[in-house]
């Protein structure tokens, strides 16, 4: 009996060692590895694709007078570039109210503007050098590459949610002021 003991002490120490090689194996590394992760794609350089990383732009504001008196602030990124320009509210999900985009323009001119990749309407308000609103489009439909104008000279055109201008009473020949605006350059 004796023997039979000991055999099986035997073969449970062997078992034990076998389980503690199997386990430094694993613990080295010699079990199969998970696959390489695919490297990584390279950075968008399509101004007008979804993924292209924009810097960020400068910011300001725009005030406007409704019909009744009051006044309108709008918080706005500043395209002032012709890349910012291009790119404007593009793969936009949202703009709330009180928010917008201003694009300056180096000289006034028949602008037109377009909604590809646009996802949400807009109304654009098209300024001329003389801070009056030339004409109003109102609310320009999304994923479109109908150009969009006034067929009036403007320098500067607002962009604001669809419907936004209508709701607050602002109207074809409004006076626009800007804060912050002026100490930022116009590239052609």
């Amino acid at each position: 009996m004796r023997a039979f003991l000991r055999g099986r002490a035997l073969a449970g120490a062997l078992a034990a060692a076998l389980l503690v090689a199997g386990c430094q194996q694993e613990a080295q590394g010699s079990t199969p590895r998970a696959e390489k992760a695919a490297p990584a794609k390279p950075p968008s350089t399509d101004i007008t694709a979804e993924d292209y990383a924009m810097q960020p732009l400068p910011r300001g504001y725009v005030r406007l007078k409704d019909a009744f008196g009051g006044v309108h602030r709008v918080e706005v990124e500043i395209a002032a570039t012709p890349d910012a320009r291009t790119r404007g509210l593009m793969w936009r999900k949202e703009l709330a109210d009180g928010k917008g985009m201003l694009f300056l323009f180096p000289s006034e001119d028949v602008q037109g503007f377009w909604m590809r990749n646009t996802l949400i309407p807009l109304d654009m308000l098209f300024i001329s050098s003389d801070l009056r609103i030339a004409g109003i489009v109102s609310r320009a439909e999304p994923r479109t590459l109908n150009s969009r104008s006034v067929g009036l000279p403007s320098q500067y055109v607002l962009e604001v949610p669809g419907g936004w201008t209508e709701k607050v009473g602002v109207k074809k020949g409004t006076a626009v002021e800007f804060e912050g605006v002026s100490g930022i350059r116009i590239v052609p």
